[in-house]
């Protein structure tokens, strides 16, 4: 009971700003972020995905583009960069990471040290992101989460129409 009630004080999940002209604009407050990047070869030509969510689970955006020549560590982390980027452009006070790639998890977590010189620019990226935020939060996930695997349709989707247009 007492955690119910305290669950009733603590902010609402869909908060309303004032802009400038005094206009609500609805923002979610916690959000949900799904992200893969994949290379076709390692390196290789590489694509990147995401899915932002509100926490009750409702679709904000999703995103797909190539990167170019790069491996899949890094493909993963610039996935995770275009997400955090689009998080922040929609005011988001507190953001869920999910991930299926356990090194770049861990390499955020503080668990695993970036050694690689090209993955410490883009780790250092993502932490310079997550000022916007309160609070950040990084999970590991299966391959076989439903949000993941349409991350992962979407990067082989753009790595497809790149592979076609050549």
């Amino acid at each position: 009971m007492a955690q119910q009630q305290k669950r009733q004080k603590g902010p609402p999940h869909n908060l309303k700003r004032i802009n400038k002209n005094g206009e609500g604009t609805s923002i979610d407050v916690r959000l949900m972020v799904f992200s893969d990047g994949g290379a076709r070869g390692n390196p290789g030509p590489a694509a990147a995905a995401f899915l932002i969510l509100s926490e009750e689970g409702r679709i904000l955006k999703t995103h797909r583009r190539f990167i170019g020549l790069c491996t899949n560590n890094q493909a993963e982390y610039r996935a995770l960069i275009a997400a955090l980027e689009s998080a922040a452009a929609l005011n988001s006070e507190e953001v869920t990471c999910h991930l299926d790639s356990e090194l770049v998890v861990k390499q955020l977590t503080g668990e695993y040290a970036v050694k690689n010189s090209e993955l410490s620019l883009l780790w250092r990226k993502v932490r310079e992101l997550r000022k916007h935020f309160k609070e950040v939060k990084f999970v590991n996930v299966p391959r076989t989460n439903s949000f993941i695997q349409r991350a992962d349709e979407l990067v082989n989707q753009t790595l497809d129409e790149q592979t076609r247009m050549k």
